[in-house]
């Protein structure tokens, strides 16, 4: 399985195939190929050739489809995405633990190895009203965070994606080595957009964040590589 220890995730959040590709060959020339988020919208209009395509340059790929189905449905699903050769996949964790633990079955390969497999918890665009106005879960979004984490572990997924607000907590219930993917990642001097809980990338890796992703501030950048760079720096350097 893919190390788990840290690094940012570009989120090529593109429409087609053109779009992504001209995005990439901006990086042709540089010595660290970013480690590339194919979420749904790429991946419906493109289809699994464009998993394949990146990979083939030399990119790590988590791809970002958010699966959320019956056991048996999810299961045969993650085994057909275990053959893409991926290095990171996710589902929801509101699944429950049945669906968690089919995923996780599915994913594995006849040979043992598998992508890593981390579940969502709760979008970063859903706040505490949200939550419960629209959810009707009344707890605090720490606790249901927590809860669907631990679940996730229950299940023998390797991490969830979270808020950077709560990687610590989720280290603190579930051990260092369960991974937190953070989106939500914004630099001080930039727009949040639609996000509703953020944080820079310095203080992602304070709070102990392991791979944070970033779309907006780096795509759509007028220097996407410098971005990129900086971005390198204020998460990774200590």
């Amino acid at each position: 399985m893919e190390s788990k220890k840290r690094d940012v995730i570009v989120a090529c959040d593109f429409a087609n195939r053109e779009e992504v590709t001209s995005f990439l060959d901006k990086f042709a020339g540089n010595a660290r190929k970013p480690f590339v988020k194919i979420g749904m919208e790429l991946f419906y209009g493109a289809g699994p050739d464009i998993v394949r395509e990146i990979k083939g340059r030399g990119h790590r790929i988590f791809l970002d489809l958010k699966l959320h189905d019956i056991p048996n449905t999810v299961r045969k699903t993650m085994r057909v995405l275990s053959a893409l050769d991926v290095d990171l996949c996710n589902l929801h964790a509101a699944g429950t633990v049945p669906m968690m633990e089919a995923a996780l079955e599915g994913l594995t390969r006849p040979d043992g190895t598998r992508p890593l497999l981390i579940a969502v918890t709760q979008l970063t665009s859903t706040d505490q009203e949200h939550l419960e106005g629209d959810l009707l879960i009344s707890r605090p979004m720490e606790e249901v965070v927590l809860h669907y984490a631990q679940n996730a572990k229950k299940a023998g997924l390797d991490g969830v994606v979270c808020s950077p607000l709560e990687a610590g907590s989720v280290h603190a219930a579930c051990g260092v080595d369960f991974l937190t993917v953070t989106p939500g990642v914004r630099f001080a001097d930039g727009d949040v957009g639609d996000q509703k809980r953020v944080m820079t990338p310095a203080e992602a890796r304070k709070i102990g964040s392991d791979f944070i992703v970033v779309g907006r501030p780096i795509t759509a950048s007028p220097d996407p590589v410098a971005a990129y760079e900086r971005c390198v720096k204020e998460f990774l350097e200590d």
